[in-house]
């Protein structure tokens, strides 16, 4: 199974990363190259544990929907996103973030498995693992951009505080 694992360092308090990075309004902007759209479940706002968003969005030339729940939260330290619904066979996303001095670092590890078996595995080794990494790393360098401007106030109304 594929894993991509990869870390970014933002200067900019970690709450405001972690809040960012699970909000669903950001979450389209980040993704508008493939025309992310949340048409179900959580589809606005800051979604917590336990929710669902279905994300309707053209990849690879394909429209395709992707239903995930968050399966575990600890702000402002760690989500995870699990898929219930969509076009792998498995995927699970972990959000990370820890704080170091004036820095976050945000680290962000997708794992997925292609369907269809040995097909899904030469899939993945062809192009799919470099079509995720590219499109996980777009969304890093997005969130860390706007983190680091005024762009968050946005998507995050007030400077959320670490508990």
């Amino acid at each position: 199974m594929p894993v991509i694992d990869f870390t970014t360092a933002i200067e900019a308090p970690i709450a405001r990363c972690f809040d960012l990075a699970r909000s669903i309004d950001f979450h389209q902007v980040t993704t508008s190259d493939t025309g992310e759209k949340a048409v179900a479940g959580r589809t606005t706002g800051l979604i917590e544990q336990g929710e669902s968003v279905t994300w309707r969005a053209k990849h690879l030339g394909v429209w395709q929907q992707l239903s995930v729940r968050i399966v575990e939260m600890d702000r402002p330290r760690h989500f995870r996103d699990e898929m219930v619904r969509g076009a792998f066979a498995r995927m699970c996303h972990d959000h990370e973030f820890v704080q170091d001095g004036n820095t976050t670092r945000m680290r962000d590890r997708f794992a997925f498995e292609a369907p269809l078996g040995p097909l899904g595995w030469l899939a993945n080794r062809l192009f799919l693992e470099a079509y995720m990494r590219r499109f996980l790393l777009q969304r890093a360098r997005i969130l860390k951009e706007a983190a680091e401007s005024q762009a968050w106030r946005q998507f995050v109304p007030d400077e959320p505080s670490t508990p």
